[in-house]
């Protein structure tokens, strides 16, 4: 079994490290995945019979790694789905964008709509229909070598989003081939949930978890990631 690499576990929630390349929960390529890799966990941790009960509360898309946090009970998940809701849910991304905005701080509001058949996201107008506003507040950290390190805030959580609508400003995040095309650079997706802020479903303490990208991985080991950690 892959080993978890565990941030905090208590008998309402577990936050977990997610790795990049696996899915948050199964999909249609029967691939492992975080949500069997806790209840695996929990299973043989806890010696539970049967079927285990783990809540998916958020997802991560699958080339983006960082802070997940699974629900231990049904209550734990109905009240953390109600902060994420409610707006109480704050995630943060590290990204090494291609280029550096012309803005070094903006907040994007964009419509976005799935196309199903291919799995691609697109920036539409708000009268098409499916469309889905998506929100989103950048900020340049540092710069180097024509690559940018950038903090991002979701408000709103689409699918693709931070992909999309940095592509659509025309700085695509690094390695993001899909979406920023010829624009951007080779490479291993450089998107990383690095920061996970909620309350508590139980006892209603405000946490929040960090996780520095791998240090050592192109593209982040051309910036200071500690001096954004402390950001």
């Amino acid at each position: 079994m892959d080993e978890l690499t565990i941030l905090h576990e208590d008998n309402h929630i577990i936050v977990v490290m997610k790795p990049q390349g696996l899915p948050s929960c199964g999909d249609e390529s029967g691939d492992d995945n975080m949500l069997e890799q806790v209840r695996r966990y929990i299973k043989e941790k806890y010696e539970k019979p049967g079927n285990v009960y783990v809540g998916l509360v958020h997802r991560l898309d699958r080339p983006t790694g960082g802070v997940m946090v699974f629900a231990k009970t049904s209550k734990a998940a109905a009240r953390l789905a109600e902060q994420m809701r409610g707006g109480d849910f704050e995630k943060k991304y590290l990204t090494v964008l291609v280029g550096v905005p012309k803005e070094e701080k903006a907040t994007l509001v964009n419509y976005l709509k799935k196309n199903p058949v291919n799995n691609m996201v697109y920036i539409c107008t708000q009268t098409t229909d499916g469309a889905k506003m998506a929100s989103l507040e950048y900020r340049v950290l540092e710069e180097k070598g024509g690559l940018c390190l950038t903090e991002v805030k979701l408000h709103t959580g689409r699918t693709h989003q931070i992909r999309v609508q940095m592509a659509g400003i025309s700085h695509p995040v690094y390695g993001d081939m899909r979406y920023g095309g010829e624009n951007a650079k080779k490479g291993n997706l450089a998107l990383w949930a690095y920061s996970l802020t909620f309350t508590h479903p139980v006892t209603k303490e405000r946490l929040k978890f960090m996780l520095e990208p791998p240090a050592d991985a192109s593209p982040w080991k051309y910036f200071d990631l500690s001096k954004a950690m402390e950001l």
